[in-house]
C-alpha cells in the first residue's frame, strides 16, 4: 500500500487524468474469487445459460419450476455463494435462477459498477420471465433496489447486508490511496460517461421512497465491511420494509445460515411478521444458538 501511494502521488502531480484513469481501473474492478466444493456442486445441478448485456456475456443458472426467485451476489462475488438457498426455494415451489454480475466469476473481466449489475439483472429477468421475488446481498441488494426503480416487477424482496449508497466508498478507497480531489472528481467524471450513469442517482434510501414491493432486510450487529446503519437506513425509507438484526453471522454468515434462509422462504411464500411473533420466534433462536438478538425490529 505504501508503494501504491507513493506511485499515486507521483502519477497525479504529473498527470491527474492518468491518475483517475488508474485509479477508476482499480475501484471498479474486482479480485476473481474461487467457489467452495459444496456451491459449485450445486451450480453443477443446475442449468446454465446466458445472455448479452451491453456487449459482455453473463452466465447464469437456474433450477426447478415454478415463480421465479433470483439470488443475486454482491461486489467480489459470484452467483454460486447464495447456493444455500438454493434447495430451500425449490422445496417452496419456486423457480430459483442466479448469474455472476459483469466483471465477476464466469461472467469475466473487467470493469464494473452498480448500475451494470442492475442492468445484467434485468436483462436475465427478459430472458427468464417475470421475477416473484429477489434475494439479494450487499450492493447485490443496492443494485437491486436501483433495477426495480428503474421498472423491475417483484412481489417480494429478501435483502441481505444491503449497501445504501455504494458510491460512499469512494471516499475510503481515495484516502487509502492518498488521491487529491482533483483526481476523485476526475475519476467520478470517466466513471459517469463510461457507465452513463450518475452517482448522485445511486443513493438506495432515496430510491426507496418510491417502492412499494414488501421488503425484508437482514443486517448483522458485527457487520465489518456493511454498517448496519445502512441496512436500517434503507428499511427506514423502504414504504413496506422489516428489519431483523442477527448477531455473530458477519457480512457473509448472514447468506447461508440455516435462520435466516428459513424465515427469508417464509417472507417469500408470503407469511407476515407481526413484530410480537418475531420477537418471540427469533429470542428462541438466539437463546438455542446465540446467533440472533431477541427482537426483530420492524423500523
Amino acid at each position: 500500500m505504501r508503494i501504491s501511494r507513493l506511485a499515486f502521488k507521483a502519477l497525479q502531480s504529473v498527470s491527474p487524468d492518468k491518475a483517475a484513469a488508474l485509479a477508476e481501473r482499480l475501484f471498479f474492478s474486482v479480485t476473481q474469487t474461487h467457489l467452495p466444493p459444496d456451491c459449485t456442486a450445486v451450480l453443477e445441478e443446475g442449468t446454465p445459460f446466458s445472455v448479452r448485456v451491453e456487449g459482455r456475456e453473463i452466465v447464469a443458472w437456474t433450477w426447478g419450476a415454478g415463480p421465479v426467485v433470483y439470488l443475486v451476489h454482491g461486489w467480489g462475488s459470484r452467483g454460486g455463494r447464495l447456493a444455500a438457498f438454493v434447495a430451500p426455494l425449490l422445496e417452496a415451489g419456486y423457480q430459483v435462477v442466479t448469474h455472476d454480475a459483469p466483471g465477476h466469476g464466469a461472467s469475466g473481466f473487467g470493469m464494473t459498477s452498480m448500475p451494470e449489475f442492475a442492468r445484467a439483472l434485468r436483462a436475465v429477468d427478459d430472458a427468464v420471465g417475470p421475477a416473484y421475488g429477489i434475494v439479494a446481498h450487499s450492493m447485490g441488494a443496492s443494485a437491486s433496489a436501483l433495477a426495480m426503480s428503474q421498472g423491475l416487477k417483484v412481489s417480494r424482496a429478501v435483502f441481505l447486508a444491503p449497501a445504501a449508497n455504494p458510491a460512499a466508498y469512494v471516499g475510503p478507497f481515495a484516502e487509502m490511496l492518498g488521491l487529491k480531489q482533483e483526481v476523485v472528481r476526475r475519476l467520478r467524471e470517466r466513471s459517469q460517461r463510461r457507465v452513463a450513469f450518475n452517482w448522485d442517482d445511486l443513493d438506495v434510501p432515496a430510491m426507496a421512497r418510491d417502492l412499494e414491493v414488501p421488503l425484508l432486510v437482514f443486517h448483522d450487529d458485527q457487520d465489518r465491511v456493511v454498517s448496519p446503519a445502512d441496512g436500517m437506513a434503507i428499511t427506514a425509507a423502504w414504504p413496506n420494509a422489516s428489519f431483523i438484526s442477527t448477531t455473530g453471522l458477519g457480512h457473509r454468515g448472514v447468506t447461508k445460515d440455516p435462520a435466516v434462509i428459513r424465515q427469508a422462504v417464509q417472507f417469500l411464500t408470503g407469511e407476515e411478521y407481526p413484530e410480537a411473533r418475531a420477537r418471540t420466534d427469533w429470542g428462541a433462536e438466539a437463546l438455542e444458538r446465540g446467533l440472533f438478538n431477541r427482537q426483530a425490529r420492524r423500523v
